[in-house]
């Protein structure tokens, strides 16, 4: 009954347009006080604020967010999504779908999805704007793109998975290669298919025009850009954390270097990356905190434990852990659940025979799709305030790449081949 009182809180604050970072807090705050003394709160509240600000993976996000900004201010990025446009052009909603292979290349630089939906809607929604996409639609593309930063290596998640369930995160980073980009295809398929039964949704693909410059639309740099990054990155040179600024350091001197950098574009890009890392952190700050309050009510452990008790088949208590992890992703973070579940929902389905690795590809997949389920949807909320585009709007803009989620995972589950054959076989 509780959790259910704090999730309706939570739900009325978004409704009345309160900020979701304060809605939130706010929501937790007020759920806590159900179930603890107010010096708990306090003392909860405080913990949350350094832990978050000292968490060596949200340091991450300051610096990929500056990365972008820089790759936006010298049209690094916009250079990446004019050449993908290029070759899709033709195509009805071709820069949607560029947008699934930015977030593809960002998430092979990054691990961050924050991050990276936060640089895609700062590149490509002006130019879809203007080029007369449905803002839903638009939206969609982009904070669904932005998640396959939380599947393709090197992903954050999984490394939290493998350090809750001391499974090796090297065979983690693998077995997702294969399911990310199965699902960046699905996302593709998706826009496809909708540019198609809806053509109102994205303008005409247009020829190449004999008089645009035939220099418009460089990739050399951001494909220079990923090669350091990942190069540090796979070598041990540096961690995830100083890659990121490594990344924003080699935007920025490749900014300068094409002399596209100037004093006040640099100034706007860092005031951008402060506006944009301070509020993601807000939304961090209130979504642990709300984490918290879900902890305290014990509804994850009581799930699992009643799973367990009921001594199900294996394929009936796979199916109800899958589903707990899609509930719990609508109204909690995604790191927040591995971490509070991973331990006990690990033990419960290797126990009955399943592969240890393959789950932990299904559990960051449904993590994947709590990104853009409402209530929660962080890379919602995140597309919608860098966008200026209304959550509800977004929020419509994502349904129909939600379920073709929901296809992927099933398929998922039903061929575990996609996720071990590469860890099987190097």
């Amino acid at each position: 009954m509780t959790i259910l009182l704090g999730i309706s809180l939570l739900i009325l604050l978004m409704l009345v347009g309160i900020p979701i970072g304060y809605a939130l807090g706010i929501a937790a705050i007020g759920g806590l006080a159900m179930v603890v003394p107010s010096q708990v709160i306090e003392g909860q509240m405080a913990q949350v604020v350094h832990e978050v600000s000292a968490n060596f993976v949200i340091l991450t996000i300051p610096m990929f967010v500056l990365m972008a900004e820089f790759l936006s201010a010298g049209s690094i990025a916009e250079d990446m999504m004019i050449s993908c446009n290029r070759y899709m052009r033709r195509i009805r909603g071709g820069l949607a779908m560029a947008t699934v292979f930015a977030g593809t290349i960002l998430a092979a630089a990054s691990g961050s999805s924050t991050a990276s939906v936060a640089s895609i809607t700062r590149s490509s929604f002006p130019t879809m704007k203007r080029l007369g996409y449905d803002p839903a639609f638009a939206l969609g593309s982009i904070a669904i793109s932005g998640t396959l930063a939380i599947m393709i290596p090197p992903s954050v998640a999984f490394i939290i998975y493998g350090l809750m369930t001391e499974v090796s995160i090297g065979k983690l980073f693998i077995a997702g290669l294969i399911p990310g980009l199965l699902t960046a295809a699905g996302y593709i398929i998706t826009i496809a298919f909708l540019a198609w039964r809806r053509p109102e949704l994205a303008p005409p693909g247009t020829e190449i025009s004999a008089s645009e410059p035939k220099q418009s639309g460089q990739v050399w740099p951001m494909a220079l850009l990923v090669l350091v990054v990942l190069f540090c990155l796979y070598s041990g040179i540096a961690t995830p954390t100083e890659v990121g600024a490594i990344g924003a350091l080699f935007a920025l001197v490749l900014s300068v270097a094409m002399r596209r950098m100037t004093a006040d574009r640099f100034v706007f890009a860092v005031g951008n990356a402060l506006r944009t890392s301070a509020m993601i952190v807000t939304i961090i700050f209130g979504a642990t905190l709300f984490g918290f309050f879900v902890s305290y009510t014990q509804i994850a452990n009581h799930l699992l434990e009643w799973i367990a008790i009921k001594q199900f088949a294996p394929t009936t208590v796979l199916l109800l852990v899958v589903l707990t992890y899609l509930a719990l992703g609508m109204i909690m973070d995604q790191f927040a659940i591995i971490v509070l579940t991973a331990p006990i929902a690990y033990q419960l389905v290797t126990g009955l025979g399943y592969d240890g690795i393959w789950f932990g590809v299904i559990v960051v997949k449904a993590a994947e799709i709590g990104l853009v389920s409402p209530p929660m949807g962080l890379n919602v909320f995140i597309a919608s305030a860098a966008s200026g585009v209304d959550t509800r709007t977004a929020f419509r803009g994502t349904l129909p790449f939600v379920v073709t989620e929901l296809i992927i995972l099933v398929l998922l589950i039903a061929f575990p081949v996609l996720s071990l054959w590469l860890p099987n076989n190097l």
